[in-house]
């Protein structure tokens, strides 16, 4: 009796993560003035703008990559959420729209949240290993902040 309740329990779910996967997340990136983007306004070097796309980009800004498994229910709603939060606390597509005192404020978060190694997430260095940063990535990435920060 209870393995049959079980095999069924575990059936109705299956088949309920089955329907789940029929309602995908948004993978389009909104349109954006490109001009307006930090790295547009604060030409970074080669290295710094590849260590921006690679460990910051996808979650502050419009030119998110979506993995294959943002398309499997429900990692996609999941790493969504964290997109919308990222963007929401930080867009670096809109960089421009901010005024000077929120740019000065956004870039003494970043310095401060690199310092303390809470950027990047390591939820997403799990799934990204270009966004690790070494001592030397992470130095070369803190001077580009404190550089335009100034």
């Amino acid at each position: 009796m209870k393995k049959k309740w079980m095999k069924q329990g575990l059936l109705g779910f299956l088949a309920l993560l089955l329907v789940a996967q029929f309602f995908q997340i948004q993978k389009e990136n909104p349109t954006f003035d490109e001009q307006a983007d930090l790295m547009a306004i604060h030409q970074p070097n080669e290295k710094q703008k590849a260590l921006l796309e690679a460990a910051c980009y996808d979650c502050h800004s419009y030119q998110t990559v979506y993995p294959w498994y943002t398309y499997v229910v429900p990692v996609g709603q999941w790493i969504n959420n964290h997109i919308e939060h990222g963007r929401k606390h930080l867009n670096f597509s809109v960089w421009a729209s901010y005024d000077a005192k929120k740019q000065a404020h956004k870039l003494e978060e970043c310095i401060e949240e690199m310092e303390k190694g809470k950027m990047p997430l390591k939820s997403y260095t799990w799934t990204h290993g270009d966004a690790k940063l070494s001592a030397e990535d992470q130095a070369e990435l803190l001077a580009y902040f404190k550089q335009i920060a100034k």
